[in-house]
């Protein structure tokens, strides 16, 4: 009995400090928006998608370099279009995708710095804005120098994480499922009455099913459900925040796959706790619900946690 006791513990603690050595860990990373994803909401056929904080396409505004790939995915149960231009004017012409039909995607490559407003044909309360920017455009010259010495080389300082960097001075933290995928964010800097964008992927994993939660000051800024990421990289946008103090991220892992039955560690959550640029982040890492349930009832029973 105190031998299975010792044993949940040592479990327990070691989990936790695997997931804050992570963070100690990461790499800071500058701005990349090489490749950016733009997903449909679930149920934005209907009216009202427009009257959330998310919008009916998922960012509403997405910023991509040049030369770079946005990936228009369908990931609604109705059929969409993605199309360049407004309501009242009709289509522009940069880009069309036609009748998306439910779990297809479209890619295209802007050549031209601007802004590109875009619709769905068929649901025209569906918009969003693509701005076209040229390649590192929002590199902060401040952000480049090192607190301790003031000047850093500007090679050293264009590090990226496999396409999902973020300027010099952001948080970035890294917390593991049970299965070994590493789940890493990138987040803006958190600014009263604006949005911040935060970057998220799951490392070497395709079709990545999750849900995310932000909470600044207890108050819900953002709750994304059933997000889906085909090639495990994805960005999301919170409500405009009511201070600069540093958010909570939950990120709660829903199964790898399109179709049911999903696949991994269904349930699973990391925990991103005080968020803010400046002074990085502390991750905490729950490998599963029942790891609560043994903390709270290791001292009363024997429990042998199932995963």
């Amino acid at each position: 009995m105190n031998n299975n006791k010792t044993g949940y513990s040592f479990f327990v603690l070691f989990a936790l400090a695997a997931g804050i050595m992570a963070v100690t860990t990461a790499p800071a990373v500058f701005a990349d928006h090489s490749e950016v994803t733009i997903e449909t909401a679930i149920g934005s056929s209907v009216p009202g998608c427009e009257e959330t904080a998310e919008g009916c396409n998922i960012p509403t505004t997405a910023t991509v370099d040049v030369g770079g790939v946005v990936i228009m995915s369908n990931t609604d149960t109705a059929a969409h279009t993605f199309t360049a231009g407004n309501p009242t004017d009709g289509p522009s012409g940069e880009f069309d995708t036609g009748l998306l039909a439910a779990g297809n995607s479209f890619e295209w490559s802007p050549d031209t710095v601007g802004e590109v407003p875009y619709f769905c044909m068929v649901h025209p309360w569906m918009v969003g804005t693509i701005i076209v920017q040229e390649v590192g455009a929002e590199k902060d010259d401040d952000k480049m120098m090192d607190k301790d010495d003031d000047h850093m080389d500007k090679d050293d300082d264009h590090m990226d994480k496999d396409g999902m960097g973020m300027s010099a001075g952001d948080a970035s933290a890294t917390g593991m499922l049970s299965d070994g995928t590493m789940v890493s964010i990138w987040t803006s800097e958190p600014t009263a009455g604006e949005m911040m964008e935060i970057s998220i992927k799951f490392a070497d994993a395709e079709h990545v099913n999750h849900d995310i939660m932000v909470t600044q000051n207890g108050e819900e800024v953002l709750n994304d459900m059933g997000a889906h990421h085909h090639d495990g990289k994805g960005m999301h946008t919170t409500a405009p925040l009511g201070s600069s103090d540093p958010v909570d991220v939950t990120v709660t892992f829903q199964g790898y796959g399109v179709d049911d039955p999903k696949t991994g560690p269904i349930g699973e959550e990391v925990v991103f706790s005080n968020v803010v640029p400046e002074f990085g982040t502390i991750a905490m890492m729950i490998l599963a619900v029942a790891i609560i349930s043994i903390v709270a009832v290791t001292a009363k029973s024997r429990v042998i946690p199932r995963f």
